[in-house]
């Protein structure tokens, strides 16, 4: 982020090898664009602007002219978190708090905002009178077994929240289930008992929503567990597997799907 002439913003979004994917002209007086690539960006990018104004009225308040640059670390398709990061970057830029943010746009947990503000794994917790996450050690000895594998479809979190708040029954017996999942998985010892609890997580996800789990719609012969991340159906899975990386990476391949990335390739 630099200063630029004029009082307007310019607003840049580059993707993995430095071409530019969105760029708009922004109106410091509304945050409207003045002219843009892609509207649908540059009406969640004008919600997120002004609700950081009103969490600090001091934030933009100048009409200098800013040039605000990206860039992304990974495909654009990969859903690892690009709003959320945009969500804590632009947080930072403000002097607020990224969740009262996210809260103000957003009908989602804040968990992925929670992430991207974080430098180590969480265990994030949220209820209606609660919101708060502690920094935990996680490296399980098994790692070289845990696989991420994208599906080849950008998930819209939002929506699969929307979708999920609508099919989910018995809310509060769900939630204490997997919260209880979510302790044992980050104190598993081996491989056995972490794929018994993915299997699980998903076992209740299932019951609870009426989702298909995400083996049976496309992995039924895999050998190993197989678990939704994310928004329930989108961007990655997390696949266990005692065979060799090799082994794994044909299976996959062999289903369309070719990005395979191990657990120490993902961290």
């Amino acid at each position: 982020m630099k200063n630029s002439r004029g009082s307007d913003l310019i607003w840049e979004c580059k993707d993995k090898e430095g071409a530019t994917w969105f760029k708009s002209h922004i109106s410091l007086y509304d945050f409207s664009a003045i002219n843009t690539t892609d509207q649908d960006v540059s009406d969640k990018l004008k919600k997120i602007l002004k609700n950081a104004v009103r969490l600090n009225s001091e934030f933009l308040s100048k009409w200098n002219g800013f040039k605000v640059e990206t860039q992304l670390e990974f495909p654009l398709n990969w859903g690892l978190g690009s709003s959320a990061t945009l969500f804590s970057l632009i947080s930072s830029w403000a002097d607020i708090n990224p969740l009262m943010l996210y809260f103000k746009v957003d009908n989602g947990s804040g968990c992925d905002v929670a992430c991207a503000d974080a430098g180590q794994p969480i265990i994030y917790f949220a209820n209606d009178d609660e919101i708060s996450y502690t920094p935990i050690e996680y490296k399980p000895s098994f790692s070289k077994k845990l696989y991420f594998v994208h599906l080849n479809q950008k998930q819209d979190s939002s929506l699969g929240i929307k979708t999920y708040l609508k099919a989910v029954k018995d809310r509060k017996t769900l939630v204490k289930t997997i919260s209880g999942i979510t302790d044992q998985m980050s104190e598993a010892k081996d491989l056995k008992t972490f794929s018994g609890l993915m299997d699980k997580h998903e076992d209740v996800i299932a019951h609870h929503t009426g989702f298909e789990k995400v083996k049976d719609q496309h992995f039924s012969d895999f050998w190993g567990s197989v678990k939704s991340l994310g928004a329930w159906g989108g961007d990655f899975v997390l696949a266990t597997s005692n065979k060799s990386k090799e082994e794994t990476k044909a299976y996959f391949d062999g289903k369309g799907y070719s990005t395979v990335l191990s657990y120490d390739e993902m961290i």
